[in-house]
């Protein structure tokens, strides 16, 4: 069975810089928007970001806006998460998907029931 792989959380700051990675099957940077979501205890999931097959065009919540950076590295099979500023509001498990049914992101990437591969989960906790 496909499954991603996260790693890259941790304890931070606020304030401060990760960078969380995700492991994806070959095939996936160029079939499939792949996009991370976090959720935190007692709240539903959230989607954080979406980066295109198509183009690799990128969507952003606006909560992370300005301050997140989703890329993707076709030469290692691996889709990365730039977290800049932190916030206790970033706590939460982070993971990565692929929406099997587009290959563009669109804005409203996070209401799709067609993501799948979802790995175990990275956990970012930003606190002082």
């Amino acid at each position: 069975q496909v499954q991603f792989v996260e790693s890259g959380g941790g304890l931070v700051q606020p304030g401060g810089s990760l960078r969380l990675s995700c492991a994806v099957s070959p095939f996936a940077l160029d079939d499939y928007a792949i996009a991370w979501f976090r959720q935190a205890p007692g709240k539903e999931r959230e989607g954080v970001s979406c980066i295109s097959a198509s183009d690799g065009s990128t969507v952003y919540a606006d909560s992370v806006k300005g301050r997140f950076t989703i890329t993707r590295d076709k030469a290692k099979n691996m889709v990365y998460l730039q977290m800049n500023s932190l916030k206790p509001e970033d706590t939460a498990v982070y993971h990565c998907a692929a929406d099997i049914m587009r290959r563009r992101c669109t804005t409203v990437f996070h209401t799709s029931t067609e993501f799948r591969y979802w790995g175990q989960g990275t956990q970012v906790t930003v606190s002082s």
